[in-house]
């Protein structure tokens, strides 16, 4: 299992109506390409120097081949959705592989 993850800085300005279209649009497009299982929205409790409000998003994907399946079929497409708040958020993703998962 592998998760890609989305780390997300966004200006106070544009937040609410960032955070609505992330959970009502952006992530369930996301789970509709099929290629994750599910997603995981955190916000991310440290303030930083640069200001603005930070997430981190996980979707969990089965594997690998997976993965570079979204990011060749869907990630342009996803990517330039978020048009409406361009210089307004900055974005850094990250691939993590699951070595152990416990409940």
């Amino acid at each position: 299992m592998y998760i890609y993850n989305v780390t997300i800085n966004v200006e106070e300005s544009i937040h609410d109506q960032w955070l609505d279209w992330m959970k009502n649009e952006h992530i369930p497009a996301m789970l509709k390409t099929g290629k994750f299982l599910n997603a995981l929205m955190s916000k991310v409790n440290v303030k930083e120097e640069m200001g603005g409000i930070t997430y981190s998003v996980q979707y969990k994907t089965p594997d690998q081949e997976t993965l570079n399946q979204y990011y060749e079929e869907d990630a342009p497409k996803m990517r330039a959705e978020s048009k409406p708040f361009e210089g307004k958020f900055v974005a850094f993703r990250t691939e993590l592989e699951i070595v152990d998962e416990q409940e």
